[in-house]
């Protein structure tokens, strides 16, 4: 679990990523999860977009998308999510101590 500081320090860090990934219609599926789970291996933080199209309540989708690449969610903001997980063999965040 993130500590509220670490939450604060990833926010800000997330502030100026573009979201690399779309939710829509056809919600979240095993694919769209597979996908996301390599890029935040690549990656470690990422923001994802929910469309106006889609059909799900955006914290269902922030709920489905970490529990299925095992991340933390950060936070909703609007329509974006943003999830953080911690790489295995590409770790850029050093985040701080709580």
């Amino acid at each position: 679990m993130l500590t509220g500081k670490q939450k604060r320090f990833l926010r800000s860090m997330a502030h100026s990523l573009n979201p690399i990934f779309q939710v829509g219609k056809g919600g979240v599926n095993d694919n769209m999860i597979k996908q996301i789970s390599e890029a935040l291996e690549a990656r470690e933080l990422m923001k994802i977009s929910i469309l106006q199209n889609c059909d799900e309540d955006k914290h269902t989708v922030a709920e489905q998308l970490a529990k299925g690449t095992r991340a933390e969610l950060v936070q909703i903001i609007g329509n974006i999510i943003v999830l953080y997980k911690q790489s295995r063999e590409n770790k850029q965040i050093v985040l701080p101590k709580s």
